[in-house]
């Protein structure tokens, strides 16, 4: 169950852009920020003079707190698709994505220099080598919305379970990453653990 503080949250991102009309939901699709949290909000809500209209429908920090900008039943212009974007509630995690390291100060960082200071994930993907990682109360957090969300909009709980490219991704009914959907996106990451992803969901749905 979200937290009272997760509500609060919730309730305070309410005015970010979303399209009016409800849609019928048949993905939920992964992403995340590739910025810190305070961020990453500010640039949805301050971003083209306020006129920014690619809004996910929830965020979750890297303690697992759930911010809601707005209900499941709507879409905005996230995934640049309509088609996507329609049929789909976006959960974005917060992460830092693909980082450099600056050799100079012994630091990594960002496409945009947030120095990041947590684990380390390597492997080379898509033309990257260094990686944030996902904290596990994050993972826990998002299986848990996952699961809410899953069942009050009546989207099967199948996981594609990896972040490469889907052929015929918009066809796909259950849970995919962005990255799923072609090969220029690189979120989710490989130090995304899908394993643990899943185990939580079972553990979650169990409990039910």
């Amino acid at each position: 169950m979200l937290n009272e503080v997760e509500t609060k949250s919730s309730k305070k991102a309410n005015k970010l852009f979303h399209y009016p009309n409800k849609e019928n939901k048949r993905q939920v699709i992964l992403c995340h920020t590739s910025r810190p949290i305070l961020y990453y909000k500010n640039s949805l809500r301050y971003r083209l003079d306020g006129e920014y209209t690619k809004i996910p429908h929830y965020i979750i920090d890297k303690k697992g707190i759930v911010i809601e900008n707005f209900s499941q039943e709507y879409y905005s212009d996230f995934m640049g698709n309509e088609d996507i974007d329609r049929q789909s509630v976006i959960i974005c995690l917060e992460n830092l994505g693909w980082l450099k390291f600056n050799q100079l100060n012994n630091k990594y960082m960002n496409w945009i220099g947030d120095i990041y200071k947590g684990e380390v994930y390597q492997k080379r993907w898509r033309d990257h080598s260094f990686w944030s990682n996902y904290p596990d109360k994050q993972l826990k957090a998002c299986a848990e919305l996952i699961v809410k969300i899953c069942d009050e909009l009546e989207i099967p709980i199948n996981l594609v379970g990896h972040n490469v490219k889907v052929d015929n991704a918009l066809k796909f009914e259950g849970v995919l990453t962005r990255s799923n959907y072609n090969e220029y996106w690189t979120d989710l990451s490989p130090s995304f653990n899908f394993e643990k992803l899943k185990t939580y969901i079972d553990e979650k749905k169990k409990t039910k």
